[in-house]
């Protein structure tokens, strides 16, 4: 690589890179405004709960209401990104948390506030912010070049800690000066300028060729899709096991503030912030531990210094020293957070991007959610010291997970396929017409058996993942050179949808399985309608061909 090539690459990693594209840039600086409102809002509902209530349990439900609509709403709130406009899926979702969070500065203002309609009002807001967190993600990579996008997943981050830097100070200030309903009508009014920016967006929309997915479809292709992704699925599981233990500090940070610091909201919000200032010190950072240390050895740097720092703030009973082990915890959870959402953003590929990320957020929020009503019934049982110290001695025997959950290695984003030409077909067929069965014949010298044999393997999850069913692999008894390809797919649409998914190191995938056969004669691909006993139409006896129907292609000019 010359000089000038590896300038514009560092250019393009820089943090800064991403804030060049006025699109992104204005989405950013208003999403900004918008975190701040919420961790506003989120300081007024966790204090005005602690004068309502002397409960542990209800003071963590206050983060639980707020997370656990993700673990809930973020798969079809994923296929939702996925089928339709994401700009107006963003609007939509920002909308019902602008309702909810108006009407909990209502009731608030008129003094109607209880622990259930608060919990009720946060679940509500909780649940329009779930809605957009898919749409909101998924669409930066149409706002950013690929090559920045690692940059703009930092940002995002960044965006949501600068604001918890600044929001929860802010936000002790408002509830000590003006009570928590100045809180709740701050949120609401920081909602706007992120409902203008995404309002002034004119997003580019390149139409599909194939009809949208039925919602319980897409659902289903984005749950597949996670199934057989082993680089996805391992990632979302390490994601899972630490939001349930690393959620106690946020879950608990009033009743440090108040109980083991004898402070008030303006001492919650300063913890909190400090908490905040350091996942931006991480944020800015992460493209340094990228380059250094591996996806695993980053996460498990991680979570042994998250262990040291949770049990450090258990500890002490001293602001300065409290503070500064937040700044430490906010630091590598930031770092690991931003480690698991890239490492899900660059294995999705475009038309599943929504339901991945989904994915990665219903496991971070569900298990933050979770984790903190476990850590709330802990400390009411055994006080918040305890509850933090058993937090960080879980944290740091979380890397034992990388023995079998080992962190995959992350490279550039896997980028959508080029669209394949359609079969050309025989028979009249509909969109509905089905099950398709598809049998795909190669001949493999003997000495490669076992060479193909597990790559196959590879290609079996390629085809699962992208919508086929009933794969199978067969070797000929009278002919060992001659393996059948066999898989399933429920429609005619539901095929053409799974052989045009495929990403380019799929597609690699599928050519190097080709290039294993031999002989004068290519691949033998078959496409058959398999029709049950009874599924014949009572006039006819076999389906309509279609007039002048060209021959079946073969597969050099359409694949599999």
């Amino acid at each position: 690589m010359n000089v000038p090539q590896k300038r514009e690459l560092f250019a393009a990693e820089s943090i800064a890179a991403p804030l060049r594209h006025a699109v992104f840039r204005r989405i950013w600086l208003a999403s900004l405004l918008s975190n701040l409102g919420l961790l506003i809002q989120a300081v007024g509902a966790a204090w005005a709960m602690t004068q309502m209530t002397s409960s542990a349990d209800k003071v963590a439900l206050v983060q639980t209401a707020l997370m656990l609509p993700v673990m809930f709403i973020s798969m079809p709130a994923g296929a939702i990104a996925d089928m339709y406009d994401r700009r107006i899926v963003a609007l939509v979702a920002l909308a019902v948390a602008l309702g909810g969070a108006t009407t909990l500065t209502v009731l608030a203002w008129l003094g109607l506030v209880t622990p259930e309609r608060l919990l009720a009002l946060c679940f509500v807001i909780g649940s329009g912010m779930a809605l957009m967190g898919p749409a909101w993600q998924s669409s930066v990579t149409e706002q950013v070049p690929a090559e920045t996008l690692p940059a703009a997943i930092a940002l995002n981050g960044i965006s949501y800690n600068i604001a918890r830097s600044f929001g929860p100070a802010i936000g002790g200030v408002v509830v000590a000066a003006a009570g928590a309903v100045a809180a709740f009508a701050a949120n609401a009014l920081l909602y706007l300028p992120l409902l203008a920016a995404l309002f002034l967006w004119r997003r580019v929309v390149e139409p599909s060729r194939l009809p949208r997915e039925p919602l319980d479809r897409a659902i289903v292709s984005g749950v597949r899709y996670i199934i057989h992704s082993p680089s996805i699925r391992i990632v979302l599981i390490r994601t899972l096991v630490t939001g349930i233990i690393g959620g106690s500090l946020s879950a608990l940070m009033p009743l440090v503030a108040r109980d083991l610091l004898h402070g008030g909201a303006q001492t919650y919000g300063i913890m909190l912030g400090a908490f905040g200032m350091g996942a931006v010190v991480g944020a800015l950072n992460i493209g340094e531990i990228r380059k250094r240390l591996s996806g695993e050895a980053a996460i498990r740097t991680c979570a042994l210094t998250l262990g040291a720092a949770t049990a450090a703030v258990g500890l002490s009973t001293e602001p300065v020293l409290t503070a500064a082990a937040l700044v430490i915890a906010g630091a590598v959870w930031m770092l690991a957070v931003a480690l698991f959402n890239i490492g899900v953003q660059l294995s999705a590929p475009r038309w599943v991007a929504g339901r991945a990320l989904a994915a990665f957020q219903a496991a971070i929020s569900g298990g933050i959610a979770i984790g903190s009503w476990g850590w709330g019934r802990l400390t009411d049982a055994a006080g918040v010291e305890v509850a933090l110290l058993v937090s960080g001695a879980l944290m740091m025997v979380s890397p034992l997970l990388g023995r079998w959950l080992r962190m995959p290695p992350v490279g550039a984003r896997n980028e959508d396929g080029e669209t394949l030409a359609d079969p050309e077909v025989q028979l009249e067929l509909t969109p509905r017409s089905g099950p398709l069965v598809v049998e795909i014949e190669y001949r493999v010298a003997e000495d490669n058996a076992r060479a193909f044999h597990d790559l196959m393997q590879d290609v079996q999850l390629s085809r699962q993942r992208n919508g086929a069913y009933g794969w199978s692999i067969a070797r000929d008894i009278a002919d060992p050179e001659l393996w059948t390809e066999r898989y399933h797919c429920p429609t005619w649409i539901d095929y053409l949808r799974q052989r045009n998914r495929s990403t380019r190191a799929e597609r690699e995938l599928h050519k190097r399985a080709i290039d294993f056969h031999v002989g004068a004669d290519p691949v033998r691909i078959r496409r058959m309608l398999e029709r049950p006993f009874g599924s014949v139409r009572a006039k006819d006896d076999i389906d309509r061909t279609t007039e002048n129907a060209p021959a079946v292609a073969s597969a050099a000019r359409s694949g599999p």
